[in-house]
């Protein structure tokens, strides 16, 4: 009986070691704990790898940026189209189509007779302003046919921008009504166009009867340093409005 028990021993120890190759002994293989531990040893020393110009913040994957949405609001031709493109640093989303005879009666070119598209859905554009802070900027229509699609716009923003054209005031009357009922904090900024008369910001908060704690800003919608100086004066409304 002894005899049989190791010979059995025996052919199970021979069967754990690698088969020999001629002219090659075998070896015994390595226990699965080893290897594993092997294994992950060397992952958790492995440096990543630096990529090119990257910042640390980008490197740290346990640190994800915080990504925020404005809103750009205002009447037709107002330049919200313009305002998202000077600022986006990716190629931004556009639904441009081609005005035809159909809008005459209710689209007035009288200011902007040069203009031949419209927005019929959104703008979107994003923009980077500090190390962790990711702008998403959407541009609504400004034709009150397309106002159906504010709301699913505004949803989840931290606040809005209302563009305002001093030859037309009227034109932003509806998207200050809409901000205010709906308690989205906002601030003003008249697009300044080329060839008409600058009017001073205390003179259009009191044409638009706007309250004082709402900023009112000039700016140029075709420099990116100004739309930039727009979305930090939102940004710094917005925190002071809700904070948390």
């Amino acid at each position: 009986m002894d005899s049989v028990v190791s010979d059995a021993s025996a052919v199970s120890d021979a069967d754990t070691a690698s088969p020999a190759v001629t002219g090659i002994p075998a070896q015994p293989q390595a226990p699965e704990a080893d290897l594993f531990q092997r294994d992950t040893t060397a992952s958790a020393t492995a440096e990543p790898d630096a990529e090119d110009g990257a910042q640390d913040w980008q490197l740290d994957h346990t640190r994800a940026p915080i990504a925020t949405k404005i809103v750009v609001a205002g009447g037709f031709g107002v330049g919200k189209t313009t305002f998202v493109r000077a600022v986006s640093e990716i190629t931004p989303l556009q639904t441009e189509a081609l005005m035809t005879r159909a809008s005459e009666e209710t689209d007035d070119l009288t200011a902007t007779p040069d203009k031949l598209t419209t927005t019929v859905a959104m703008d979107f554009g994003r923009i980077t302003l500090d190390n962790d802070l990711v702008l998403y900027v959407f541009g609504t229509p400004g034709q009150q046919r397309f106002w159906f699609m504010w709301d699913d716009l505004v949803r989840g923003a931290i606040g809005a921008i209302v563009l305002a054209d001093t030859r037309r005031l009227t034109d932003c009357f509806p998207a200050l009504d809409y901000f205010e009922s709906c308690g989205l904090p906002y601030i003003v900024a008249v697009n300044h166009f080329e060839g008409t008369e600058l009017f001073e910001a205390d003179d259009v908060r009191e044409a638009l009867t706007v309250p004082a704690h709402v900023p009112v800003v000039i700016m140029d919608a075709r420099k990116r340093y100004s739309v930039v100086e727009s979305l930090l004066a939102m940004v710094a409304h917005a925190l002071e409005h809700t904070p948390e």
